[in-house]
């Protein structure tokens, strides 16, 4: 009897161990967390992609450029009529679309991943779509899907591929909703008094076909039948990249979140309704974070290279090489993500301003790319000069000095620093540069011509684990846009 009831003792007790274990597992998602997350953090550079039928109005509406915003917007703002709309993008065809050279172009720049627009706020799908017949195969002269080509080649070449995807704003879909904004930000309409009027009594529509279906409806017939679908028939899906939750109810929002199963691994931003879905990354758009904004959280800028996302005829006011590289830099040094836009033409090229400035840009990642990949914050206080990013080997730290402004005296300070120096070289040919301790701080003797003019990345490694200076206490809180407003 004794030996009985301590063999039942025994089972209960691995019972016990059993479910235990079982239970801490199902309940510690952490590391595997983070294993999801670990190829977007060490890659640092993405190409966002904007490009639909809006591309076909290249931000021009009945003669006049659009007062405001990007181009992809021109619907909304110049108050399109649906019919008017979808007739224009009857004719879209991208006979130069080429997504191998656009793959290329990317990797040759320097970047990891690429998110395209699979459906923007116009409800154009870029894709076949059995939701919708407002896609570029059933409605288009185009009459061909083209993610496909593009998951093709970005599998072809390494390249991690995700979709941004508008679930809440749709302005041809009915049901979508419409962020509301006033006429004069498009063309100046002699009705517009009317026109204002009108998206005032109608939550920001202006077409009585955009609201003859409730959101609901939209939410169950179009937008999770389509989220289905991109993430099922184009293999691994790397982000899913929501925007605008105007309108968007957290039932809706709960529908789409448990889509992402189709993709265990997939990665999911901040804008698919606040505050319930927090998704993995903060998305600060056209401005980097002060460090006073950041709180620990991963987060990606997305950037324009001009004024607009979509392509715009009119705009040229382009962002310099040199602008683009130094905040592709401060961004790694901050310990975020660049995705940095292009707005494709309605043919299917990109503008020869957007092609020169990723080659300028691949030449300097080729140089010194070791100085974004992987890399940790910089542990540093702000340098005048420039920015630092990190890494750790073994028991050392190696700090990637990026210089932009060049010393003319022939010695970089950096200081706060007073760790012994291993090593200390140039990136661009590995020559050995001499240094000294000063006090608390680190003297480098370098050359009296900067290597690059844009930015020279020095790389020091010093014995230790340099402490970070810059303790995390945010004082604000990280700008990501007008998410429920729209922009």
């Amino acid at each position: 009897m004794l030996h009985i009831m301590s063999l039942k003792n025994y089972l209960i007790l691995f019972l016990i161990v059993c479910f235990s274990f079982s239970n801490v597992h199902a309940q510690s998602p952490t590391s595997t967390n983070q294993d999801r997350l670990q190829w977007w953090k060490e890659a640092r550079f993405g190409l966002f992609i904007h490009w639909g039928v809006y591309a076909q109005w290249g931000g021009v509406y009945h003669g006049h450029q659009q007062a405001r915003y990007g181009a992809e917007w021109i619907m909304n703002r110049s108050k399109i009529p649906v019919q008017e709309y979808q007739d224009t993008a009857r004719s879209f065809n991208p006979i130069n679309y080429n997504p191998e050279s656009w793959v290329l172009l990317a990797k040759n720049a320097g970047m990891k991943y690429i998110i395209i627009t699979a459906k923007h706020h116009d409800g154009f799908a870029l894709f076949k779509s059995q939701a919708s017949n407002f896609n570029v195969v059933d409605f288009t002269a185009y009459g061909k899907d083209l993610l496909k080509p593009l998951a093709e080649a970005c599998r072809k070449h390494g390249i991690k591929l995700g979709f941004y995807y508008s679930q809440a704003q749709d302005w041809n879909n009915p049901g979508g909703t419409a962020a509301r904004k006033l006429m004069r930000e498009g063309w100046p309409n002699p009705d517009s008094v009317k026109v204002d009027a009108y998206t005032a009594a109608h939550n920001g529509h202006w077409d009585p076909i955009q609201y003859s279906k409730s959101f609901e409806q939209y939410i169950d017939s179009v937008a999770v039948p389509q989220v289905r679908e991109i993430l099922s028939n184009y293999g691994d899906v790397a982000v899913l990249w929501w925007d605008t939750p105007v309108g968007m109810t957290d039932e809706a929002a709960q529908k789409l979140h448990d889509l992402l199963k189709l993709q265990p691994n997939i990665i999911t931003n901040d804008r698919l309704k606040r505050p319930n879905f927090l998704g993995d990354s903060k998305t600060p758009e056209q401005s980097i974070p002060t460090r006073e904004e950041l709180d620990g959280s991963n987060w990606e800028t997305c950037m324009t290279m001009n004024g607009s996302w979509g392509y715009k005829s009119w705009d040229h006011n382009w962002k310099s090489t040199e602008t683009l590289i130094h905040n592709l830099i401060d961004i790694a040094s901050k310990g975020g993500n660049y995705l940095l836009n292009i707005g494709p033409k309605p043919d299917g090229t990109i503008p020869e301003e957007s092609i020169e400035r990723l080659k300028q840009i691949g030449e300097w990642m080729a140089v010194n790319g070791e100085a974004i990949y992987a890399t940790q914050p910089s542990p540093l206080r702000p340098l005048k000069w420039g920015r630092c990013t990190a890494k750790h080997n073994q028991e050392n730290t190696i700090l990637y000095l990026s210089v932009f402004d060049w010393p003319s005296d022939g010695v970089l300070r950096i200081p706060g620093l007073s760790h012994e120096v291993v090593s200390a070289e140039l990136i661009s040919d590995r020559k050995r540069l001499n240094t000294k301790l000063d006090g608390n701080q680190t003297l480098i003797d370098i050359p009296q011509k900067a290597p690059n003019d844009i930015a020279s990345v020095i790389r020091l490694e010093v014995k230790g684990h340099v402490q970070d200076a810059n303790v995390q206490n945010p004082k604000k809180s990280m700008n990501s846009g007008a998410l429920d407003e729209g922009k």
